[in-house]
């Protein structure tokens, strides 16, 4: 288990963040973590540390999301097997 890596079990209702040391652009958060909703289940949470439009006041910006899963890789494109041509006696004598 790294050191950013925990794990416990979360009760419902709760969920933790951690401070995002992959963030490498604006647009991503600040903090990352998971929250456990009753009823509904785990989903992932979000944060940006914002700062008010006058600039005297911080605060953190949240969103929650469904959790992230990879793309399933595409399978490659079959070739689709050649229809016969109507045209085409093969009836051939030999």
């Amino acid at each position: 288990m790294s050191d950013g890596e925990r794990k416990f079990e979360m009760r419902p209702n709760t969920g933790t963040l951690f401070k995002n040391t992959d963030k490498k652009d604006d647009k991503h958060p600040d903090y990352k973590g998971k929250v456990l909703v009753e009823g509904v289940g785990e989903k992932d949470l979000a944060a940006w540390i914002k700062t008010s439009r006058d600039g005297k006041t911080k605060y953190m910006s949240l969103v929650l999301s469904e959790p992230w899963k990879p793309k399933p890789k595409a399978a490659p494109a079959r070739p689709q097997p050649a229809q016969a041509d109507p045209d085409f006696d093969d009836d051939l004598p030999f």
